[in-house]
């Protein structure tokens, strides 16, 4: 022991482990030095393990990638038989309903198809696709929006080019009421009645986030799509009925709650009636019966 009473292992800090450029220039016990070569060596492996199991795990999505396909091209073709489907379910879900303007919501009526598609190294990204009818608002028939990783390695993503109609290019009407707001609120307070929606300050719509790249990594919207509402579409569409179910028997219940209250109240109030309609009677019948009483104890005396 040392004179302060602390050992040698105690009075060096581990900060860091052999081979990294941090520890370099520090001195460990003899002890201390031998486990954390042994911790570095067995850290090796797992990550050696942590690999392999994400090659593993990767050509297991793959394989059910393939196998899912068939029942997502029939469940496509199932849902072209519902009327307004797709623009259902997006103004029933939090966070796309979120971002959606009144025109917008208008122009997803003829949205009818959404498609997501994974490429085979799903590690490097997947693409959204969006079918729409003949409309009054674009000539496109499909738009797509691609992530994948860019030539330097990091995420990236590009989308197609609206070719919009005269008159009806609902990006730039959004950008020009955002700009009008601005000017309005140059302060940034609370937003005024001009937007149909409320939101955040950072204010997007569907088609601003369709043709934004700015930061592939972050884009939630596109996760959302194809991690929430591509698997399994048809419970935000049905989110209304759902909501009407689960809420009948609570209902039900409250309104049979109130029922019982109400016929309580009116025989309690019953009750009082009849107690205050009785109430001089009774005493008019005590009255006489004391005078009738009085009368005969005062003929008895006279005999």
């Amino acid at each position: 022991m040392s004179e302060t009473g602390a050992s040698p292992a105690k009075m060096k800090k581990l900060e860091a482990v052999p081979g990294n450029e941090a520890s370099e220039g520090r001195e460990y016990d003899p002890e201390t030095q031998r486990a954390l070569e042994d911790i570095d060596a067995c850290q090796n492996e797992i990550d050696q393990l942590n690999e392999k199991a994400s090659e593993e795990i990767l050509k297991v999505e793959q394989k059910y990638n393939k196998l899912r396909k068939p029942n997502f091209e029939k469940r496509s073709s199932i849902i072209q038989r519902i009327p307004n489907f797709w623009v259902t379910a997006f103004v029933n879900h939090p966070q796309i309903s979120a971002i959606l303007e009144e025109e917008e919501e208008e122009c997803l009526h003829y949205l009818s198809k959404l498609d997501v598609e994974e490429f085979d190294d799903i590690k490097s990204g997947y693409r959204i696709k969006f079918f729409f009818d003949e409309n009054p608002y674009f000539d496109n028939e499909v738009l797509t929006k691609e992530f994948h990783l860019g030539s330097t390695g990091d995420p990236a993503s590009h989308s197609t080019d609206i070719k919009w109609k005269d008159g009806h290019n609902l990006l730039h009407r959004f950008r020009q009421r955002t700009q009008q707001q601005q000017q309005q609120q140059p302060g940034g307070g609370e937003r005024g009645s001009a937007g149909a929606r409320k939101r955040p300050l950072e204010l997007r719509s569907f088609f601003s986030w369709f043709c934004d790249h700015g930061d592939p990594s972050a884009d939630e919207i596109a996760e959302v799509i194809k991690d929430d509402m591509w698997p399994n579409p048809l419970q935000y569409f049905l989110v209304p009925d759902i909501e009407v179910e689960n809420g009948e028997g609570e209902e039900e219940e409250e309104e049979l709650e109130e029922e019982e209250v109400d016929d309580n109240v009116v025989v309690v109030e019953e009750e009082i009636e009849e107690v205050e309609e009785e109430g001089p009677e009774d005493d008019e019948e005590e009255e006489e019966e004391d005078e009738d009483g009085q009368g005969e104890e005062d003929g008895e005396a006279d005999e």
